[in-house]
């Protein structure tokens, strides 16, 4: 009986390997093809992906430094405006503060000579109320001089004296 057991596992064994044999072949012919094809294909596509995010990086770096970029320029062209405007805003208030120099020498110059004009109009009101004043007073000491005829006969005589020694 041990030879039979031992009959029995020679051809255990055999057919064991044989069918071992035949399974690595249909599993090397049929899976290992696909599974390998399936491995590299995703091993190629994973490495596609790595190209893709290491080309996103340098493209994302490059468009920090561009953004970085166009924010330093536009900074400098915001301070160029700021700068524009307070030159302009200093040009704006030395020309209101020149017209407005000029303007104020005009309503005082205007000023004066309407105070000098008005002065002159109270003179002149002044000297023509003291020449009627004057009259006035004149003719009242006229009156009182020539109120009797001896008066006026002594006054005529007075100036027909002043006549002839002129």
């Amino acid at each position: 009986m041990e030879t039979l057991i031992s009959n029995f596992s020679v051809g255990l064994f055999f057919w064991q390997a044989a069918i071992f044999i035949i399974l690595i072949f249909l599993l090397r012919k049929f899976a290992w093809g696909p599974i390998l094809t399936a491995v590299n294909e995703r091993e190629e596509s994973i490495e596609e992906a790595l190209k893709s995010a290491e080309e996103a990086r340098l493209k994302l770096a490059e468009l920090k430094t561009d953004n970085q970029a166009l924010l330093n320029e536009t900074r400098a062209e915001r301070d160029a405006m700021l700068k524009e405007a307070r030159t302009m805003k200093d040009g704006i208030l030395a020309e209101a503060k020149a017209n407005a120099s000029i303007e104020g020498d005009k309503i005082i110059a205007s000023a004066r000579e309407s105070i000098q004009q008005e002065k002159m109009a109270a003179i002149t009101d002044l000297k023509n109320q003291v020449a009627v004043l004057s009259i006035e007073i004149a003719e009242k000491i006229l009156k009182d001089e020539l109120s009797s005829a001896e008066k006026q006969k002594a006054l005529i005589d007075n100036v027909v004296k002043d006549i002839v020694l002129n």
